[in-house]
């Protein structure tokens, strides 16, 4: 059973930085690409950024240069390092694994996410 669970959310102050976690089970990282997403408070939900399985990552335009996301393979662990963090990047921060479809069934894996909340 694939699960990715999400830690290192906090409070924080602006221009601070977090560095989140999401330790995934079920799957190995390295095969597969994670991705971060955030929804905050009244918004829908947002794609932050992605590793591909060969390392390769993309950002969304509002983090680039702030946010960078990386995997520990030994650990089977992706992580999300937060710089400069903004009050706009208060929300909650979510993990996710897309695999795609298998006999009807769209593979698609959540964590329960892990809020980060900067004050200004």
């Amino acid at each position: 059973q694939v699960q990715l669970v999400e830690s290192g959310g906090g409070l924080v102050q602006a221009g601070g930085s977090l560095r989140l976690s999401c330790a995934v089970s079920g799957i190995t990282v390295s095969y597969n690409a994670i991705n971060w997403y955030r929804q905050a408070p009244g918004k829908q939900r947002e794609l932050v950024g992605s590793i591909s399985s060969d390392g390769t990552t993309n950002y969304a335009d509002s983090v680039k240069g702030r946010f960078t996301i990386s995997r520990d393979n030994a650990e089977n662990t992706v992580y999300l390092q937060m710089n400069s963090l903004k009050p706009e990047d208060t929300a909650d921060y979510y993990c996710n694994a897309y695999l795609g479809s298998y006999l009807g069934a769209t593979l698609d894996y959540w964590g329960k996410g892990t809020l980060v909340t900067v004050s200004s």
